[in-house]
Parts: C-alpha cells; structure tokens; sequence
C-alpha cells in the first residue's frame, strides 16, 4: 500500500502528464469501460474531467506491475460518478507518451479506500 505522499506525488504527475500529453483511454478494447459510459452517457472529456479530480482520499490499492503495457505501474482508484461508483485503474504510460486510464467502470468487487475519512 502506498502512503498518502507517494499518492500525492502520483496524481501531481499523472494530472501534469495528463494536461501535457493526453490520455489512452481503453474504451474500444474494454467492453466494461463501454457500457459503463453509455449507461452513465459520458465521454472521454468527462473521463478526463474525473481522473484530473481523484485525490488521495479516491486511492484504494497500487502501485500495482503492468502486465498490460510492460510500463509504469498500474494504480486503482475509486470514486462516485453519478451517484454510482466506478473503479478507475491508471498508470502513467510511457515516457514521452499518453497517460492510460485501463479501466472506468461499475466496480466488479467491494473496494476499499484506506484513506478516505
């Protein structure tokens, strides 16, 4: 479990990195990403609007290995998003690169957030 710095620090990065060179979002290839945002009738722009407002408190378990994108770790967080939770997975991409959001999506098991209050 990562302390409540090392989050900071992740979202600083990831929030620059996002504003700097984009976002990937795993839409096409995830199925679950899909149905989640025609059932919320969201798109990338508000997907991008809720990975820029995570805090710390939203963090519930990372940095976890890539075994998606041999990259930077994957980290998982969890927020509520029209009145329904959603498990966002994220990871930093490459360098010189997108950041990946791998997942935004119903949540398949009960999440925990070890520093929400």
């Amino acid at each position: 479990m990562a302390t409540e710095t090392e989050i900071e620090l992740f979202l600083k990065d990831f929030k620059f990195k996002l504003d700097f060179w984009g976002l990937l979002f795993q839409n096409r290839l995830n199925k679950k990403n899909f149905q989640t945002l025609t059932d919320l009738e969201l798109n990338v722009e508000d997907v991008k609007k809720e990975l820029k407002a995570l805090a710390v408190a939203n963090y519930s378990e990372g940095p976890l290995p890539d075994k998606l994108y041999n990259g930077a770790p994957m980290w998982v967080f969890g927020k509520m998003v029209s009145k329904r939770e959603i498990y966002i997975k994220i990871t930093m991409g490459q360098p010189n690169d997108k950041v990946i959001c791998i997942s935004f999506h119903f949540p398949e098991h009960n999440m925990t957030y070890p520093y929400k209050k």
